[in-house]
């Protein structure tokens, strides 16, 4: 009986450390988070997450729109990253594709209704820009519309964002093609096209670089990049093109793992970026995504408008088509 006993507390023993072993397997490891935001996004996040006393839990990577998006629509769910920011409609196109993000776990209080899976981490609107001394020394007239940047006087005094490597040349090509349609749009956006020259930049921020330094005299970007330079007391204007600021969203999304215990540390870590870098984050890009949030008049575009389709890689490589067909 007693060697029974004592046979039987050595099993139970046994069972006990392998339970102990399984659990410490299971510790949660440190969170990969992928990223397509630029630095001042970067930073504001890298900080809410340190002050939240995450700091060595986690290790972020940054990618260009395309190569992350690439990495999204061919790996899915395979992908390292446990979590990532990315432009919405990546996110978007990769779940219907994959089905490879968890459900929000917290109540986000966004002023728009987004899907189960995702909540923006901030928005971009474009609209156009002037030096306004390159504009008087040439004796241009003020653009009001993106059409205009298609007139002969502003041959080689142009400078857009290219869609095929730009995310921000989308919200000009959406203003077109919303406008004037697909014909129409062909020829205006080609004459755009010829009278940027070499200016045709593959980064959303070379415009307002070129603008900004007077070589060239208008360009279309990013709106808030404009107000910023303006209150810099660089000799910038912006205008809100007729044909509508049009906006573009990148938000915050937890992959699907079998690793519970790194999933859930991402989930927390979404939480606290929403939670807290918003701060930060508004005055990078000033637009009110959350309930409570607000902005300065002069960050308020006037012709806020939404594409008439869903915005996924699709409409985007239909865009992009278009784009290439118009040069």
């Amino acid at each position: 009986m007693k060697k029974h006993l004592k046979f039987i507390s050595i099993l139970m023993f046994c069972f006990v450390l392998v339970g102990l072993t399984g659990c410490a397997s299971k510790k949660a490891q440190k969170v990969v988070i992928y990223t397509n935001a630029d630095d001042a996004a970067v930073q504001a996040m890298e900080k809410s997450l340190n002050q939240a006393g995450y700091n060595g839990k986690y290790v972020l990577q940054s990618f260009g729109t395309a190569e992350l998006g690439g990495k999204l629509m061919a790996e899915g769910d395979k992908i390292q990253a446990n979590l990532i920011t990315m432009s919405s409609y990546f996110i978007d196109s990769s779940q219907k594709k994959y089905n490879m993000y968890e459900n929000l776990n917290f109540t986000t209080n966004s002023i728009e209704k987004y899907p189960t899976y995702y909540t923006p981490i901030l928005a971009n609107t474009g609209s156009i820009f002037v030096n306004t001394q390159v504009m008087k020394d040439k004796g241009l007239t003020m653009p009001t519309s993106i059409k205009d940047l298609s007139k002969d006087e502003y041959k080689g005094l142009v400078s857009i964002p290219n869609i095929m490597s730009s995310s921000t040349g989308w919200l000009l090509v959406q203003g077109i093609m919303s406008q004037y349609g697909e014909t129409e749009g062909k020829v205006i956006l080609h004459k755009i096209i010829v009278n940027c020259g070499p200016h045709l930049e593959a980064s959303g921020s070379g415009p307002i670089t070129k603008v900004s330094d007077g070589e060239v005299a208008v360009g279309f970007g990013l709106r808030y990049q404009a107000v910023a330079a303006k209150a810099s007391g660089k000799p910038i204007n912006y205008v809100d093109p007729i044909e509508g600021n049009y906006s573009l969203t990148e938000s915050i999304a937890v992959i699907k793992k079998s690793d519970s215990a790194t999933t859930k540390l991402a989930g927390d870590m979404q939480k606290i970026i929403i939670t807290k870098a918003r701060v930060e984050l508004i005055k990078s890009y000033p637009v009110s995504l959350y309930k409570g949030e607000t902005v300065a008049n002069l960050n308020k575009p006037t012709y806020s408008k939404k594409f008439s389709e869903p915005l996924t890689v699709e409409l985007l490589q239909k865009h992009q088509n278009f784009f290439k067909a118009a040069k």
